[in-house]
């Protein structure tokens, strides 16, 4: 705080130039007065002239020598102004001018690293952006590679080779057909995501039979995969928005059937909905990575997974207030678990 005691600058030079004015002035006088008159010449006038000339000169000197404290007291603050820590918004000035000089710089330095901060911020902002933009259009071209080259295998041999026996020929456009829808679906996976960053994502709750919902999404999968996918527990209604449920429970179960040969077995408990599978589990180290958008572990070579099925389900579940509770482990199985 800035202390009003302290006298303005204009006040400081005034009585300092009075106070010198009255101190050279009796001291002319005593000496005039104490030297006897036959020793009063011009020469002696003319010394005690030039004498309290030197003094005012010297009481001027220190005054400014002063002022020049107060300026390298400012310039301290300005070269340490990279850490505040080192700056005292408390007055420590000879006048009010350099006390608010010191408050309202300590006032701007503050600010300017407030913004530096911001600065800082917004760039690694733009950084980690720049980086998942990366890591996104790596793993888009990734997985689309896969089903956009089995497209154009089939397509070239269905157009190189007239002969084709209708039976290979049906069943090379079924492929070109699957992989299509591949596609589609990883379009809309992507879609679906944009709406969740973006926030524009909405829901619209309905009361529906989740078991019912879980039976007819395991064999649709069954057909695709050909695989068995078995339903256990009791039917009971839930109110969610029916069609992320369904991508949620879609999403789990085509997960379990990816890292699994064996039966996958979906388990209705409660509220609680569970996806067992028997594969090859997640290691500790990628447990708690596996839901964020864009990963891939490097544990398994064979996987072209864009990283964003699990993503898209821990941010459903979390627009329903509720989490996705993930157990594994390595080479025994994985259970995936949320309550709703």
């Amino acid at each position: 705080m800035m202390d009003n005691n302290k006298p303005s600058l204009s006040k400081y030079v005034l009585i300092r130039v009075t106070l010198i004015a009255l101190l050279v002035t009796a001291l002319y006088a005593f000496i005039i007065s104490v030297v006897p008159l036959e020793y009063q010449g011009s020469t002696f006038h003319i010394s005690l002239f030039l004498f309290s000339q030197t003094l005012l000169i010297v009481w001027v000197f220190l005054g400014a020598k002063q002022v020049s404290r107060e300026l390298k007291n400012v310039e301290r603050y300005l070269s340490g102004s990279s850490d505040l820590k080192n700056l005292d918004s408390s007055a420590h000035f000879f006048t009010k001018e350099f006390d608010k000089i010191n408050i309202r710089l300590i006032k701007t330095l503050e600010k300017i690293q407030k913004r530096e901060k911001e600065k800082r911020k917004y760039i690694a902002k733009i950084k980690l952006k720049n980086r998942q933009r990366s890591d996104m259009l790596s793993a888009i071209a990734h997985e689309f590679r896969n089903p956009i080259a089995s497209i154009m295998g089939y397509a070239q041999t269905l157009t190189d080779d007239e002969d084709i026996p209708p039976k290979l020929r049906i069943k090379f456009l079924k492929k070109i057909y699957n992989n299509g829808d591949k596609i589609e679906e990883l379009l809309s996976r992507l879609l679906l995501w944009n709406r969740f960053e973006s926030g524009k994502q909405k829901l619209h709750f309905s009361k529906f039979d989740i078991k019912l919902l879980i039976i007819d999404i395991a064999m649709n999968l069954e057909d695709r995969y050909g695989r068995d996918i078995i339903v256990e527990g009791d039917t009971f209604k839930v109110k969610g928005d029916k069609a992320l449920i369904e991508i949620v429970i879609k999403n789990l179960i085509e997960n379990a059937l990816k890292y699994s040969d064996e039966v996958v077995r979906v388990v209705i408990s409660s509220n609680s909905i569970s996806v067992i599978d028997r594969g090859v589990g997640i290691s500790s180290e990628n447990l708690e990575k596996v839901t964020k958008k864009f990963f891939r572990t490097d544990e398994h070579s064979w996987d072209n997974s864009m990283g964003l099925g699990l993503a898209i389900v821990k941010q459903i579940l979390k627009l329903h207030n509720t989490l996705l509770d993930i157990e594994s482990k390595e080479g025994i199985g994985s259970t995936f678990s949320f309550k709703i």
